[in-house]
């Protein structure tokens, strides 16, 4: 598939998550099998530009192509002002946050808060695409099904944004009254594909390759994209993409293989964030990574009182060394298994 002139190496998509799709993470997932990957959410605040957390976000040294960068705010002006800075730091696609569901965004009015006001929302998004077109680059939006129970406007929405020039849509199956609680509904998203000419991404439950097969044929979606089913478990997208190809499961990775992800991954982290932020933020991932395995629970809780990387490092060898003596094999995912919260990022990030 393509976002505009861009063609894409697949239909599996990684899904901005703040404070969790940084470039590392990305870049492993794209080693992975993701065909596309979003950055996390940069904000259009001007004043927060040549801040340590932004300039973060939006350091692509290194990441393969296309680069995507989400950009969130409530002020037409400054969205567009946000969409030149992004592309002078080498954003090829400007995706528009439409679906953080998030109470400090949502307070704000921002994020998924801009469904309640579509003559605001249609007034950003056109911004946006006028700030872009002359630089050559698409524009996404990604949204949820509406506000509440009582008010999905996804599909109107759509036809509007679509009329407006955004190039693709993505759409997750949940309002934003239900944040990612319950189940995510994908009659919404059928709506939405039904009703535009550009590529439509299914968001919402993806957990196992089966679910991918499933939403993409409920929906007729073109691609599926893919959060906190990620988190921990990063070699999903080319567990989806054999399946997609086959029919058939792929093996669980080996212990090995996963020893030396999370150590490449660790240092990629903490060259991105430096030693200090660096062995606390790559708390949640180890967490994630070890939430399933035996004793991971309790090596979770260790890793709380590591303070430096080498450490880190080390503790996180010994424990799949350790690991690897009982079991060559990860252990498969089921369909319901939990995912990750956004509480517990917040806890792991200490």
């Amino acid at each position: 598939m393509q976002i505009g002139p861009i063609a894409l190496e697949n239909r599996l998509f990684v899904a901005p998550m703040a404070g969790v799709t940084d470039r590392p993470f990305r870049m492993l997932c794209r080693e992975l099998g993701a065909g596309y990957a979003v950055s996390e959410m940069v904000t259009s605040r001007k004043e927060l530009w040549n801040t340590l957390k932004t300039s973060r976000r939006a350091n692509h040294e290194g990441e393969p192509g296309p680069i995507a960068v989400q950009i969130a705010g409530t002020d037409a002006a400054m969205m567009a002002e946000a969409a030149h800075y992004n592309i002078d730091r080498g954003a090829q696609i400007i995706d528009i946050n439409m679906g953080c569901p998030a109470k400090k965004v949502c307070n704000k009015w921002a994020g998924s808060a801009l469904m309640r006001d579509e003559p605001l929302a249609l007034e950003i998004v056109q911004a946006v695409v006028d700030a872009a077109a002359p630089h050559g680059v698409p524009v996404t939006l990604k949204m949820r099904t509406g506000w509440s129970q009582d008010h999905r406007n996804a599909v109107k929405l759509a036809r509007d944004f679509e009329s407006a020039g955004v190039q693709m849509l993505t759409v997750h199956g949940r309002t934003r009254e239900q944040g990612y609680k319950g189940e995510a509904e994908y009659d919404t998203i059928a709506a939405v594909k039904a009703a535009v000419r550009v590529p439509v991404v299914a968001n919402g439950d993806v957990t196992t390759p089966q679910k991918a097969r499933d939403v993409l044929a409920l929906t007729g979606a073109d691609a599926v994209m893919i959060g906190r089913a990620a988190q921990g478990r990063p070699w999903i997208f080319r567990e989806i993409a054999h399946f997609l190809a086959t029919g058939l499961e792929l093996a669980p990775p080996l212990v090995a293989e996963v020893r030396r992800l999370m150590l490449d991954h660790l240092q990629a982290h903490y060259a991105l964030y430096g030693e200090f932020s660096g062995v606390r933020t790559a708390r949640k991932h180890i967490g994630w990574y070890v939430r399933s395995l035996p004793d991971g629970e309790a090596f979770r809780a260790r890793m709380n009182t590591l303070d430096d990387c080498a450490s880190q490092l080390r503790a996180v060898a010994d424990f799949f060394d350790a690991l690897a003596v009982h079991t060559d094999r990860m252990p498969s995912r089921s369909a319901d298994a939990e995912l990750p919260t956004d509480e517990e990022a917040a806890i792991a990030a200490g």
